[in-house]
């Protein structure tokens, strides 16, 4: 799978920006990736399922989960295209039916791929896998779509869990800055920034 064609088209439809935004932890940044725009976009949307497939499709598991909401279509992509079944981690638990924390059908000791969108400390992946293993399923391995290379990965891998990321932060900004869509001065920009705010396991 072409990753530049990839890359060049989430820059075309604006799930990736360059600016200042305030994220969730309420520091500025100075890049915004927005992938929950790729679902208006199914063509991209499978590009985006391929990418990461060919990251993962060697290795052992039963069973997706996409970590809710964003990452839930790519998982169903994948699903839908490679014959993975599927199951899903409920955000809110209800207070009446089954109460259920995971949906859908599974055996405790099966193997569970985990599906995100993109890694930053890895602390949205912390809160799939836990309610995973809590129902006796067995978490080795996380597909993402953009690793922000911002400690996520080293954050994983001691917990012993692998990532595997379709793109990553550095090879986004260089195509982008090869591609001429962003000058020298935002690269750069924004390398620092990734530098700067770095996130260490014991925050997570």
């Amino acid at each position: 799978m072409d990753t530049k064609k990839l890359i060049l088209r989430l820059y075309e439809i604006g799930a990736v920006k360059f600016g200042e935004f305030t994220l969730k932890s309420g520091i500025t940044s100075p890049i915004y990736i927005d992938l929950r725009l790729t679902v208006s976009y199914p063509e991209i949307l499978k590009m985006v399922a391929e990418t990461m497939w060919e990251r993962v499709k060697e290795l052992k598991f039963d069973l997706l989960c996409g970590v809710p909401y964003t990452a839930l279509p790519i998982a169903t992509a994948i699903s839908l295209e490679h014959g993975v079944p599927m199951i899903m981690r409920r955000k809110e638990i209800k207070s009446y039916g089954t109460k259920k924390a995971i949906e859908g059908a599974f055996q405790p000791g099966q193997t569970v791929l985990v599906v995100e969108d993109l890694v930053t400390s890895g602390m949205s992946v912390f809160e799939t896998i836990e309610p995973l293993e809590a129902e006796g399923l067995k978490v080795n391995d996380v597909a993402v779509l953009l690793d922000r290379e911002q400690g996520g990965k080293n954050n994983l891998a001691a917990k012993e869990k692998k990532l595997h990321a379709a793109l990553t932060m550095t090879e986004l900004l260089q195509t982008l800055r090869q591609e001429q869509k962003i000058d020298q001065i935002m690269f750069d920009k924004v390398n620092a920034f990734i530098r700067a705010n770095q996130v260490k396991a014991s925050s997570v």
